[in-house]
């Protein structure tokens, strides 16, 4: 599971996790660095923006309930952001009300996975999304 995931572009697969829970962030960047990412993890939605500018990701982890802004308006921004648009946007949040994924879904999201996440389904979602792009 080590092998290093190529981009089109050739360099390795970008995915910027916004999440604010210490434990869950450090969990998923562990993980998906194992699995051969490049990860970039931010704690709180004001950060986003610069994250996006400079780390340039391939793909999104996206938790709704953040402490300063919520993921539904960052999804809001990545949609007004052309150069953001077509970045696939996976959800991962412990709102499990389909009114919240439906909300997501419409405001941009690709995929919407409710915590407690199983590492390989997320790893599975994040290589379909990747997928898509390639097409």
């Amino acid at each position: 599971m080590g092998t290093t995931l190529q981009s089109d572009s050739g360099s390795v697969t970008r995915i910027l996790l916004v999440e604010d829970n210490d434990i869950n962030r450090q969990l998923m960047t562990d993980y998906l660095k194992y699995c051969g990412y490049e990860v970039f993890s931010v704690a709180k939605g004001e950060s986003f923006a610069a994250a996006m500018t400079q780390f340039h990701p391939h793909l999104v982890l996206l938790d709704l309930k953040l402490p300063d802004i919520d993921g539904y308006t960052l999804l809001q921004q990545i949609q007004q952001t052309p150069d953001w648009s077509k970045i696939p946007v996976i959800v991962v949040s412990a709102f499990a009300f389909q009114a919240d994924q439906q909300r997501a879904l419409n405001l941009g999201a690709c995929r919407y996975l409710v915590k407690p996440v199983k590492l390989p389904e997320l790893i599975r979602a994040i290589s379909e999304e990747l997928s898509y792009l390639a097409v």
